[in-house]
Order: C-alpha cells, then structure tokens, then sequence
C-alpha cells in the first residue's frame, strides 16, 4: 500500500444542530465547535467531519442544500467557518465537510430556473422526463416512501428524487452540471478544507431508460436501490471527480457507499481508488429487514461479529475501510450491538476496544465517547426525522400496533443519534440555554461530560486511553499497518482478534468477553503483556498469565495483550 498521511489518523464526526448552540436559539453552531476544539484534541481526534452547515430549508436535516456556497444563518458566518480552519489547524487537526451531490433542494437556483423553463438549459441539470399513459416514467420508491417521481408543474414531465420530492436529483450525464460541482469542491479545498465526506454518491449513475421493475411491496412500487443495483458506469464519474478535484489537493475522502458490486472494492478504496476509504455498514447492513424496520432482523452477536471480521479481511491488501459503531444515520451503537445486561459502562468500554482497534480508520460520533444511548419517545409527533415518520407509517400499514411501531423507532430512528449533546447534568444539558430545536434524552442527567471529566475510570476517560495507545509510538505501527487475525472464533460470545505486522512473531491480542459467564481465554503464553482492560482486576490477570499462560474474562470484560 501506498502510505497517506490520514492512514492513523482517528475521525470524530459533529452533527452541528446538536453539538453546543452558543447564541441560545436552541439550534448548535460553529462557535459551538470552536470551543470545543481543545475536548476534541484532548480526545485524540484528528479529523473532524462536519454534517452540512450549507444553506438549507433543512427538509432533511440540511442535506437538501440551496447554496453550496453559503454557511445557514442557523450555524453561523463564512467568517466563524475560517475561524473554526484556522483554529482546527493550530491545533494540528484536519476539517472535513459533507459533499452531498446526488440531489440539491428544490429551493436552489438550478432548480427553480428549470421549473421557470421546462425545456431550457438548467432543466438539464435535472432529470425532467415525459410520463408513461398520463402516469410516472417508471415505479421507483424513494428512500423516504412514495414514488420517486414528482410533477413539473404545467407539463407533461416528472422530476426524479431518489430521497424526499424537495431533493431534486442532479444529472450526472451533463458535463456543464458537472462541472459546476467540480468547481464548487474545488473552492471549498482552496480555502483549505482537507477533504469531504461523500453522502449517497451510489446513487448519481442513473439507467437513463428509467425501466420499471417487479413490485416489491402492496404499493406497487420497488426500491430505487434496484435500479441501482442494475445500471453499470459509476466509476466513471467518480474518477473524473477525483481528477478534477481531489486528487490535486491530495485531500482525505470517506464516501458513504450501499449497493456496491462485489468486484468493486479496489477501484473504490484501492491505492488508486475513486476514494481514500469508505465507511463499513456490513453490521447495519446485517440487521435490515426486507421491507423496514418493522421486519428488520434482531441483533445476534455471532452474525454482528462474523459480518465484521469478513469486511476486515475482505479490505485486507486493498485498502482502509472507516470503521464506525453509529452515527447521524444510525442508531446509537450501545443500544443497537450490546445485550441489556452488557448496557453498562464496562459494556460501553468493552464496544469501544473492539472497534477503535480494528484495522481501518475508526469514526468516532458525537457523544459515542461518554456511552449515549437511544431515547426513548411516547409517541411519533416527538420525532423530528423525515424516514422516522415514513417508517413509522410502513410498520402501522404493514399491520404493527402503535405500540410496536414505536418500539421500532426507538430501536432504529436517526433521531437517536441526533439529540443534544449531553455537556453537563444543568438545564437542556448544558447544550443550550434555551429549549433544543429536538428534545434531550433524559438520562443526561446521568450520562454527561461534564460527570465523565471527573472520573478516571469513566467511559471519556477510556475512550482517551484507547486512541492514546492506537497511536502510541510503540504501537501505532502495527494498529495501523498491522493484518487482522480472527481469533477464538469458536468460543461462544468473545470477540476476539489479533493485530500483526508482516514478518513479525509478536502482536496485539484484543480480546472481549460480550457474554453473561466467565470465559477462559488460553494465551499459550506466560509473558503477555497487558496493554489496556476496560476492568479492575489487572494484577490477578498478570498472575493468571505468569501462573499458567491464560486470562479469565468476566463479562464484559475486554483486554488488550501484546503477545
């Protein structure tokens, strides 16, 4: 592999709207993140993705953008926005932004110029096609439910959204589109942004015959991922992007890739791929249902474990995969991949271990680092998010009771993830003075940073362990260059895996005991070294190593030896 300068970096992202709101309109803003910049450095955070802060009627949360050039009055100023650059790179830390460009809102310039002129140049931009028999060109469901295609007013034509109608998707097959978008990424990289996150980049190759497909539900629609799935010729675009933008800067990329094909994986996060990685969703995507989230699959650790460490090997000798436990799209990851039993601090560490070490570039979400949990809401109008209420919508269509569908949104809402940021156990938790635009979880008053700071052995204070020693000189080397090894598969609930460099006998053993008994680990060694544990009791497992070359784990328990 070709050494890159974020290859040991560690990533945290900031949903802004959530993070710490400083101007008291319940809305977080850059200012916000500026002072916190040193929490975040104190952290071990090198890269800091920002979710869009671009001009938005926030339809979804701000990835319907009106102006790519604009900062939303709600976040701040262009100014604050250089200010938060400038301090980030004093303090040797790397800002990176959402590019979201398979869609713009319906609010941008483009898109109202095309509805002015159905048949004109900006109409182009867009996919304004003819209807079949006074119907939709083709039955396409958007990713937020109904059809993907909208009427233009006064024609004949539909526009296509693949996700909400005032998200309009953009036309990939015009080069003036395109570069149009080439040159809005390269503005951005000249003021000295490091990179982008890519949001839904699958999407942009379309099959301009926009064919329909068999049903895949009683609507009498099918997933757009189907056309997806079926239509050749992504890559194309995707290296011309990287030419003409990405690749002239020498800038970080993290694409947000579903529905990629099998053989894909080295043009994509290869030494020369479209992108320098892209997230890991093999656990997110082991638990979709068939139809929602009413028949999503429950968590079984076997099969969560198993999906990880063949998305390891399969990156092995082509690339870093970003190794993530949640974020703004997910559930928060200790109610989602822990037992009841394990939704405790020791669990929370025991997560944390298991994922900061693997092989890639571990994400770390907003508030993942004290242990936030997913929030509990007594009826669907407390939500906020727009594929909550279509969910919610599908599960009381497909027969669930009200109270089942709740339950569904609690297990797997986006909003989860997008509560306030729990500073302090004060008033709105020390995230605003005055009422969040989305309400708290209420355990902030026992889940909070500002308790954590005090605590030696609180989950912050494990989570600064856990990056110092990934990036520790002694072993920075082999976490980040090291193969991944499976190990003691066949022992029920442990997740376990070794982490070596090519040619060397020694490696790092990181060893976690997800189950409710005991379990005897035998190391084979006497003289393994203990590198981390997440539990007191460090001197009688150094006994248990010096007296017969094993460690006993509790529940719960994770271990780090170096071998």
């Amino acid at each position: 592999m070709k050494r890159k300068w974020w290859h040991d970096k560690v990533a945290y992202q900031i949903y802004p709207k959530s993070f710490l709101d400083t101007n008291g309109d319940g809305i977080g803003d850059l200012a916000g993140i500026i002072s916190k910049l040193d929490y975040l450095k104190n952290l071990g955070i090198d890269i800091i993705w920002l979710s869009p802060i671009y001009q938005s009627p926030f339809v979804d949360q701000g990835y319907d953008i009106s102006d790519y050039y604009k900062i939303a009055e709600e976040f701040g100023t262009m100014e604050e926005f250089d200010t938060l650059l400038a301090e980030a790179k004093k303090r040797g830390m790397y800002i990176v932004m959402d590019l979201v460009v398979n869609h713009c809102s319906d609010k941008h310039e483009w898109f109202r110029k095309a509805l002015a002129d159905p048949d004109g140049e900006y109409a182009d931009y867009f996919y304004f096609v003819k209807g079949k028999d006074g119907k939709a060109p083709s039955n396409y469901r958007s990713y937020f439910g109904g059809s993907t295609w909208e009427p233009v007013p006064g024609t004949d034509k539909y526009y296509l959204h693949m996700f909400a109608k005032e998200q309009p998707d953009l036309n990939w097959e015009n080069p003036g589109l395109r570069q149009e978008i080439y040159k809005m990424i390269n503005w951005w990289l000249d003021k000295g942004l490091a990179g982008f996150r890519i949001d839904a980049i699958i999407n942009i190759k379309k099959d301009l015959k926009f064919p329909s497909f068999e049903p895949d539900g009683p609507d009498g629609l099918v997933s757009c991922v189907k056309m997806v799935e079926e239509v050749q010729g992504v890559g194309a675009y995707l290296e011309d992007m990287k030419h003409n933008t990405f690749e002239k800067y020498d800038a970080f990329t993290v694409a947000e890739v579903f529905n990629m094909k099998d053989d894909e994986l080295a043009e994509f996060i290869g030494d020369d791929g479209h992108f320098s990685t892209m997230f890991d969703f093999s656990a997110h995507e082991a638990m979709q249902g068939e139809h929602g989230w009413y028949d999503g699959n429950p968590f079984r650790f076997e099969e969560w474990r198993d999906a990880i460490f063949r998305s390891q090997k399969e990156a092995e000798g082509i690339g870093f995969k970003a190794n993530i436990i949640e974020n703004h799209d997910e559930p928060r990851g200790v109610s989602r991949f822990l037992p009841e039993y394990a939704q405790n601090e020791a669990g929370k560490k025991m997560l944390a271990t298991t994922s900061i070490l693997l092989r890639g570039i571990p994400f770390i979400y907003q508030g993942q680092e004290i242990g936030m949990t997913n929030c509990r809401r007594n009826d669907i109008s407390e939500y906020d998010d727009i594929s909550t209420i279509d969910q919610y919508q599908e599960a009381v269509a497909a027969g669930c009771t009200v109270e089942k569908a709740l339950e569904c949104c609690y297990e797997n809402s986006r909003d989860n993830a997008r509560t306030p940021m729990q500073w302090t156990d004060g008033k709105n938790a020390g995230f605003s003075d005055n009422s969040p635009w989305l309400g708290l979880n209420p355990n902030y008053t026992e889940i909070n940073v500002a308790e954590q700071e005090k605590r030696d052995d609180s989950v912050l204070a494990y989570y600064r362990r856990l990056i110092a020693l990934r990036k520790s000189p002694e072993y920075a080397e082999t976490f980040t260059y090291g193969k991944f090894i499976p190990a003691y598969e066949d022992k029920n609930n442990i997740f376990a895996y070794m982490r070596t460099l090519e040619g060397n006998e020694k490696g790092i053993l990181v060893v976690a005991n997800y189950g409710k008994e005991d379990c005897e680990i035998d190391l084979k060694k006497t003289d393994a070294e203990i590198l981390l544990t997440n539990m007191n009791g460090v001197e009688e497992m150094k006994k248990e190593i010096a007296d017969r070359g094993r460690i006993i784990l509790r529940s719960c328990e994770a271990a780090v030896l170096y071998l």
